[in-house]
This record gives structure tokens, C-alpha cells and sequence, in this order.
């Protein structure tokens, strides 16, 4: 009972929050309770953030949890850096029933509270978010801007976004309800019913390098407002954005009158692999994950016992059948391929376009001539160093490098890339995007453009025409899965066509954008993100499907 004044002050404080989430996830229309300008957070807010992020580099972060049998980190920024941060390391045999201790309490608690509890968590979150944007920038890489939006509000979005949807499931039956038959010229049968919405388990959120906090919110929050326990296991280059998170959800948690052990953090020793061996446990009844296709089929082939919610790779694309404002194309296009170098499960990968050219406002233009002006787009976009710092980021590990440098020699190079220095931080290897022209007529399964390369790569396909065109799209979609789709064209009957295509392959399109929303972002309440009908992703962020099998309704009846 210790817990009621907290959660009476966490009603008045958040519950006029949960219910414009509410009304927001119904509507679709953009509404947001996260600044997205620095400034918004007060004028001391950037030197605190920054020196909050340093004055927990090179120190031990206890968490003070159950089953901690050693010490681990090493996480280097892609800037450079060491971060020198020592986590703990759990004994999952230990931790893991210390964790089920207190999930009695939080499922008694009801959706309203949990909603609440988790909101709070949010709200504390976002109050530190200049302290998370420097955290995330140096594990993810991205540039100081785009870490502050979105590993900061748009993140805390995307959390808020699964909070609402897991409140309106475990809500749409009463609690109590009475229940009477008529039974003619006989007394009527009744029963007093109750329904409870009861957690599966423990959930197992395996974090990604290069978004920890924006696609590791959902699932972490979708788990514990429908009342399970989040064991937190990040990536083990980007740690510490997910260790603060569970450190204030575990200060929330204790101070609302829950066991703070509902959230908790796995951090793997190098080379260790925890995320199969916890995968595995039969504690485990839920996981989110983000990342490769080939661990994403692993863990939904073998984590039999668990509900499993991956998103994994896919094969991004681009139809370029005409359009009435080729300017705006172009930029559109060039800024989507640029952004933190095209390490965006959201990124176009594969530019489709007619050997024979395409109409556009500007005169008809060759395929030769929609390559070369689109790398002239995206050369004049990044050619100022300071601007293309901002814009690139930091490329996240060796692999991407690699990847990168290999993908010229895959045929004719349209943009070749370049090395851009960085003068605040010398040690992040920054590289504007490379394009390479392929030939798309007769795909065989070898084909470059049949698989996702991530990074700053992308493909100017030549098709033999936009029906053409489409028959790549849907094949790419079925066979590898897409995040994204984008569109250009001046036709109401392409444009039916395309959209056709994405209905029946479950992508998400995008038609026309030319002005300041690219194909790789999307908005909280707003937009899906992947649509759990593609092999890019077996669920959408956020639907209700996302949050409903996370909880069963049990029953309790009681005679008259």
C-alpha cells in the first residue's frame, strides 16, 4: 500500500499525457511531448548533459543488482574515444528469479498504474535527454544532432507510443464484470467475473548498435507496462545509453513501491554471446531484437518458448518513374542516401530507374543524366566538411568500412566516395556515400541489388521500364523484406500500381517527398515502422499486435 500516494501524484502528473497518447495513436496526427530542440531544455541543459556524460566515463556504474559476479566494458566511441565504462555482469541464475520476485506487485498494480510508473520513467529520461544524446552519439556514432532527436524525443516517442498501445489492449475488457442469464420462470444464473491482464515472463530486449534507445524503447516498454520484467542486454558497442535507462527505470520503479530488480541489465563479456544462451532460458518468454537477419531467424527459429518481435535486414528501394519537381527529387533523394551515412534500417538502398529516362519538369531526362545529377545532389549536399560532419556521422564499426570500400568494384561507380576529416574528433572514420550503376534486366540471385549492403551504398538499377521496375520491387520485398518504399512518379496509374505492389507485399511507401520529409524517417503515433508482413521485420512499431501477446487475460469467476 506504500506505493498509493506516488501513484495518485504520478496520475495527476502523467495522466493527461497517456491520454493525449491516446488520442494521438487514434487520430494518427502528429503530436509530440518531447522538445525537439536542444534549447527547449533549459539554458544550463548542455554543459549539465555534457558534463554528466563525462563524469561517467572511465568509472564502474553499479546498478546495485541481484547476481552481479564480475565487471565488464570496453565500448569505444566510433569518434575516437574510449568511454572506459565498467558494467556489471550478471549470473543469469541468480538474476533471473530475482527478477520474477516482484512480478506479482506489478501485475496487481493494473494497466493504469504500470502506463503511469513507465511515463514517469519516460519523463525523467527526457529531462536528462542532452546527457542521452552524448551517450548515444558516442556508441552509435550518429552526429551530436541527430543523436539529440533521435535517441532523445524521438525515442522517448516511440516508448510513449508502446505505453498507450499496451494500455488501450489490456483495457478493451473491464475488470469486473456481472454477469446474469435469464433462466425463464427460474431464479437466473449469476456469476461475479473478473479480468486480469497477466504478463507472459520475463522479456528479453537485445539492443542494435546504431539506435539503442530508439528501437530498444518499444520493445522495453511494451514488455513492462503490460507487467513483465525487461532484462536489458545491450549491444556491446553501445552500452551505456541502455545502462542509463535501466538505471532511472530501476530508481522510478523503487521510488513508486515495485521492485526495482522488474528492470535489470545483461552486459556480455567480449566475445561471450549472452544473447543466445539467455535466449534460450525457459525464464525468458519474451524478446525483442534488432539487428541481423541471420541472429533474427536464429532466435525465431530456436527461442521456441518465447514470443519473438525482430526486426532484421531488408532490401530499401526507390521507383523513379517521373516527376513534376526534379529539383526537389534530387534533394530529397540525396539528403535520405546521406543521413548518418546511410546506416538507417530506413535508408534506400536500390534507385530503380528506365534505361530510357524519365519525364520530369525540367525535360526528359536520360537514365545517364538522373544518375549523374543525383550524385552531383548528393557531392554538393556534403561538399562542405562541416556540414557533411553533421549530417554523416561517424560510419559505426570496421564492417561498414569494409562494406563501403568493397561495393566499388561492383560495377561502374557514379559517386565515388571520400574520406571527410573530422577536426573535433580525429579518430571517426567519416566517408561520404558511394553509388554504383548496375544493370537490372535480367536479376539473377548473385545480383548486388538483391541483397541489403548498410551502409553508404546505394545502387542506380537500370530497368527496361517501370513495370519492370515493379517486378524487382515486389521480388526485393518477398524475398528479402523492405523497412521502406519510396515513389516518384506523375501518374495516377503508376501510382496505383506501385501502391498495389505495397499492399500485397506489406511495405510501407512513401510517393512524391520532395520537400522536408525523407523516405528513412518516421513519426511517432503517426507512422509505422515496418509493418511485420516482410521479411525486413515479424512486427510494426507500433500496433497493437506489437503489444497484445505480451499479456493473457485470466479469468476468475465467482458464484452468485
Amino acid at each position: 500500500m506504500a506505493a498509493e500516494p506516488t501513484v495518485h501524484q504520478l496520475s495527476e502528473k502523467h495522466r493527461p499525457t497517456l491520454d493525449q497518447a491516446l488520442a494521438a495513436i487514434r487520430s494518427r496526427a502528429y503530436w509530440s511531448p518531447h522538445p525537439e530542440h536542444p534549447k527547449a531544455y533549459g539554458e544550463n541543459a548542455p554543459a549539465d548533459g555534457l558534463a554528466a556524460f563525462e563524469a561517467v566515463r572511465g568509472t564502474r556504474f553499479d546498478l546495485d543488482q541481484p547476481g552481479t559476479d564480475g565487471w565488464t566494458g570496453g565500448e569505444v566511441s566510433p569518434y575516437g574515444p574510449e568511454l572506459g565504462v565498467e558494467y556489471p555482469h550478471a549470473d543469469p541464475d541468480v538474476l533471473l528469479p530475482a527478477m520474477r520476485a516482484g512480478m506479482g506487485a506489478w501485475r496487481d498494480a493494473g494497466p493504469e498504474t504500470r502506463a503511469l510508473v513507465c511515463i514517469e520513467i519516460l519523463s525523467r529520461i527526457s529531462a536528462r535527454t542532452h546527457e542521452f544524446a552524448h551517450a548515444v552519439m558516442h556508441t552509435s556514432g550518429q552526429a551530436f544532432m541527430m543523436a539529440f532527436q533521435a535517441g532523445g524525443p524521438h525515442a522517448q516517442d516511440r516508448g510513449l507510443e508502446a505505453i498507450a498501445y499496451a494500455y488501450e489492449e489490456q483495457t478493451r475488457v473491464p475488470a469486473q464484470a456481472d454477469w446474469s442469464k435469464p433462466q425463464g420462470k427460474k431464479d437466473p444464473l449469476q456469476l461475479g467475473k473478473s479480468f486480469t491482464a497477466v504478463p507472459r515472463g520475463i522479456s528479453l530486449m537485445i539492443g542494435c548498435n546504431t539506435f539503442p534507445t530508439w528501437n530498444g524503447y518499444p520493445g522495453l516498454f511494451a514488455s513492462l507496462a503490460t507487467g513483465n520484467p525487461v532484462l536489458v542486454k545491450p549491444h556491446p558497442r553501445a552500452v551505456l545509453p541502455l545502462a542509463l535507462t535501466v538505471r532511472v527505470a530501476r530508481e522510478v520503479l523503487a521510488e513508486a513501491g515495485f521492485d526495482p530488480n522488474l528492470v535489470a541489465l545483461a552486459v556480455e563479456r567480449p566475445g561471450e554471446g549472452i544473447a543466445k544462451t539467455l535466449a534460450l532460458r525457459p525464464e525468458i518468454k519474451l524478446i525483442d531484437y534488432t539487428g541481423s537477419t541471420s541472429f533474427g531467424e536464429w532466435l525465431e527459429a530456436n527461442a521456441r518458448q518465447a514470443q519473438v518481435y525482430t526486426e532484421k535486414a531488408g532490401v530499401n528501394t526507390v521507383v523513379v518513374d517521373s516527376t513534376d519537381n526534379y529539383k526537389g527529387m534530387l534533394s530529397n533523394l540525396a539528403f535520405s542516401l546521406s543521413l548518418y551515412s546511410g546506416q538507417m534500417c530506413t535508408t534506400p538502398q536500390n534507385l530503380l530507374i528506365p534505361r530510357d529516362g524519365i519525364e520530369t519538369d525540367a525535360g526528359h531526362k536520360t537514365y545517364d543524366e538522373v544518375v549523374s545529377d543525383l550524385a552531383a545532389s548528393v557531392g554538393g549536399l556534403l561538399g562542405d566538411d562541416a556540414r557533411a560532419n553533421a549530417l554523416l556521422g561517424a560510419l559505426v564499426n570496421p564492417d561498414v568500412k569494409a562494406r563501403l570500400e568493397a561495393a566499388a568494384g561492383l560495377g561502374e561507380v557514379a559517386l565515388a566516395s571520400r574520406e571527410v576529416a573530422n577536426p573535433e574528433f580525429p579518430g571517426a572514420v567519416v566517408r561520404t556515400p558511394v553509388m554504383v550503376k548496375l544493370d537490372g534486366s535480367k536479376p539473377d540471385d548473385s545480383a548486388p541489388y538483391l541483397s541489403e549492403c548498410f551502409g553508404p551504398v546505394s545502387f542506380a538499377v537500370a530497368v527496361d521500364s517501370t513495370a519492370d521496375a515493379l517486378e524487382l520491387l515486389r521480388r526485393t520485398v518477398r524475398e528479402k523484406g523492405a523497412m521502406t518504399v519510396g515513389a516518384y512518379t506523375t501518374s495516377a496509374d503508376t501510382e496505383r500500381a506501385i501502391e498495389e505492389v505495397c499492399l500485397e507485399e506489406s511495405a510501407q511507401l512513401s510517393l512524391n517527398l520532395t520537400g522536408g520529409v525523407f523516405v528513412n524517417q518516421t513519426a511517432a503515433f503517426s507512422d509505422f515502422h515496418g509493418s511485420g508482413g516482410n521479411p525486413a521485420a515479424n512486427a510494426a512499431l507500433c500496433d497493437g499486435a506489437f503489444v497484445a501477446n505480451r499479456f493473457r487475460v485470466v479469468e476468475v469467476r465467482r458464484q452468485g
